[in-house]
């Protein structure tokens, strides 16, 4: 990419027009806003588009994007940002771009393809953000679905894939890459360099005075009403289907976020989940526009860690995942640590269970207790934040999927301020948040501004807000069956709303169950409950309607690795770590410690694990057990290890598979396994099933 200040000075060249062109823009604003900045107070603009020409103006000469390239970080101020996507968005036009087109967006989290979104709406387009590790007939599926005719992509990995499916992608004519290493010898018909593209718009803005006007007034055209983005759902139960976004529910959405947590001009945040998730989108786009901070892309997903060290950003969002995988990486080096330095993390870690949590909420401590604290802050907690890339950080959430809670405790701990959400792509994803001061690990907060949630009879939990999508894009009968006509979205999964109004979240609705004697089956909360253990990535429960509760197992590599390699244990695979006997008495270990927990929880006494095994491979999205977002896809699971899970019932000790695999290069292959199977231990409790019927 080339260096963002000679991309201004292309740009600018001519000076005066860019100077009157934004002088143009202050005077619509002004008069969109009222006069913004008098005392009345200001109407806001209804799409992200309108914001990027307001922020031009506003924060003139403040970072709006940042991105690492070759070592280096590269700025964009908003002006500068607001010029590169008005060239970019005429030469889409140059290429035949219309009021409406549907334009593919693929590749890892870089300027020029968040610059493609705003440009898309611009133009009235609708951009539709695709998994870049998708592979190529997932991709297919999307593209056609959508009717999407253009694509921006990141490289000649994502244009090859486009290109093997170009049959089952009529629609899709014209190709634009960002990276131009390996495609010199491609065909260019209808493949373009986003560079030329982008340089047809700035000859257009020389050649055409009025280009400028022009650019606004289709900006101007866009209303909040119109259909902003369409984001795919992850498909764990099926084909994704696309979720449809209007501008005003990004906006409305965005600018309610901001005012919960006091986001402002000043945060900083780092750009790196995947750009056709909704959470990124409104991260990084909705809210990062509404509120004219910066936003930071990383120099490959392998240096996200130490970028994040270098940004520091004050505004973090991650899915549990992400934050067992610090947690993990933390203690597996501690463990390498000298005897010294061991002594005194476990020491001051300790302290800060006992303390953290009520100084970070501003409650009353003991003056010797905060001393204490503050030499941990010195000593522990602040190398260690500076080490995670948090030593700014002021807000912090997760989501996705329940967090363990000693893991969230454990970051609230040295102090920082995560919190959970609940949310959903149909949501624009805000439908509950933790408030500062009011953090309960086992809930996911209170209704977020102008949201509404209620229970169903069956314990289903619903939410209407401003947020709330238009519908499922060519799919009316599953629109009906998620949205009813006064607006409440059915959100799939069973919960309930606290004595102070926090909601719980127990499981998805169509996943809890009983067991064979009635005790409730929550398999999610149960996966929770193992997964905390940084040897233990991925947890698939089985048990509705079956004697007991049973587990398959996957260990973390790095984590189980790293033990081995202390431990001198030699292994060749994963398959073969994973069946190590030594293994298997770390993970039993585990199982019975999370069954204690179990038992102490009356309503999940009743599932405690009574039998498990380590699987012998890695639950990878290329195979269909995980979606691209890394849930569990169990029906799938369910019908591929079937045999599996009947030896877990029927008293096998092990059990003979074979189980094809994708490797990443597309190629398939068969992994051959003998599986040990363990009975868990398993503790006694007062079961209210027994308790009800007496």
């Amino acid at each position: 990419m080339p260096a963002p200040m000679q991309d201004a000075g292309d740009i600018r060249a001519g000076g005066s027009k860019g100077e009157a062109a934004r002088s143009r823009v202050a005077r619509r604003f002004a008069a969109l806003m009222g006069g913004y900045g008098l005392a009345q107070k200001p109407a806001s603009p209804d799409t992200l588009a309108k914001y990027l020409l307001l922020n031009a103006e506003r924060f003139k000469g403040r970072p709006s994007m940042r991105h690492k390239d070759y070592g280096i970080w590269q700025s964009w101020t908003w002006d500068q940002q607001c010029e590169e996507v008005r060239a970019f968005s005429l030469g889409l036009q140059a290429i035949g771009f219309k009021r409406g087109d549907r334009i593919a967006v693929i590749g890892t989290n870089r300027p020029r393809l968040y610059w493609t979104f705003i440009a898309a709406q611009a133009l009235g387009g609708v951009p539709v953000p695709v998994y870049a590790d998708s592979v190529a007939e997932e991709m297919a599926y999307v593209l056609d679905h959508a009717e999407v005719k253009y694509a921006v992509v990141e490289d000649q990995e994502q244009v090859d894939k486009l290109l093997s499916v170009a049959g089952d992608v009529p629609r899709l004519t014209e190709i634009i890459y960002d990276e131009p290493r390996g495609l010199r010898d491609y065909d260019h018909t209808h493949l373009h360099d986003y560079a030329e593209v982008r340089a047809k718009g700035l000859e257009i803005m020389e050649r055409e005075p009025n280009s400028a006007a022009r650019f606004e007034a289709e900006v101007e055209q866009g209303s909040g009403a119109d259909l902003g983005v369409m984001l795919y759902t992850s498909g764990t139960t099926g084909r994704p289907k696309g979720v449809m976004l209007s501008n005003e529910s990004l906006v409305r959405s965005a600018l309610n976020g901001n005012r919960f947590d006091n986001l402002d001009e000043n945060e900083s945040v780092i750009a790196y989940l995947p750009l056709a998730w909704v959470g990124d989108h409104v991260f990084s786009v909705a809210q990062a526009h509404t509120a004219g901070f910066c936003v930071s892309c990383p120099e490959s997903q392998e240096t996200v860690n130490e970028d994040r060290r270098e940004i520091a950003p004050t505004y973090f969002f991650a899915p549990p995942r992400v934050f067992e995988t610090l947690l993990t990486q933390i203690m597996v080096r501690m463990e390498d640590a000298g005897r010294i330095k061991k002594k005194m993390f476990d020491y001051f870690l300790a302290h800060a269970r006992k303390v953290g949590e009520p100084i970070l909420d501003g409650k009353t401590v003991g003056l010797k207790d905060r001393v204490l604290y503050s030499l941990g802050e010195f000593f522990v907690y602040g190398p260690l934040k500076n080490r995670l890339g948090f030593s700014r950080l002021r807000v912090g959430y997760t989501a996705g999927e329940a967090i363990g809670p000693e893991l969230f405790r454990f970051y609230r701990s040295i102090g920082l301020n995560l919190k959970q959400l609940y949310g959903q792509t149909e949501a624009c994803v805000y439908i509950t948040a933790q408030p500062d001061g009011g953090i309960k690990p086992e809930t996911v907060g209170l209704p977020s501004p102008e949201v509404e949630i209620r229970i169903a009879e069956n314990g289903e939990v619903m939410y209407r807000s401003p947020g709330v999508f238009m519908g499922y894009y060519k799919n009316d009968e599953a629109t009906r069956e998620t949205k009813t006509p006064d607006g409440w979205v059915h959100t799939g999964d069973a919960g309930f709303l606290d004595s102070d109004g926090q909601l719980r979240i127990i499981d998805r609705a169509k996943d809890v169950g009983k067991l064979a004697d009635g005790s409730l089956f929550a398999p999610k909360y149960i996966e929770n409950a193992l997964k905390f253990f940084p040897e233990i990535k991925e947890v698939v429960a089985f048990g509705h309607e079956r004697e007991f509760c049973a587990a398959f197992i996957n260990i973390d590599l790095t984590a189980v690795g790293n033990w081995a390699e202390r431990n001198n244990i030699a292994y060749a695979s994963y398959q073969e770590l994973a069946g190590h006997p030594r293994v298997y008495e770390t993970i039993a270990q585990h199982v019975a410690e999370a069954n204690r927990k179990l038992a102490a929880e009356p309503l999940m006494a009743g599932s405690q694990v009574r039998r498990f095994l380590v699987l012998h491979k890695e639950l990878d999205a290329d195979d269909g057990e995980l979606t691209r977002t890394q849930k569990v896809r169990r029906s799938f699971i369910a019908d591929r290890y079937g045999e599996l899970i009947e030896a877990l019932y029927d008293g096998s000790s092990e059990k003979y598979v074979e189980t094809q695999v994708t490797y990443e290069d597309g190629r398939k292959g068969i992994i051959r396994a003998t599986v040990r199977i363990e009975d868990a231990e398993v503790f006694p409790f007062d079961s209210p099933v027994m308790e009800a019927a007496e």
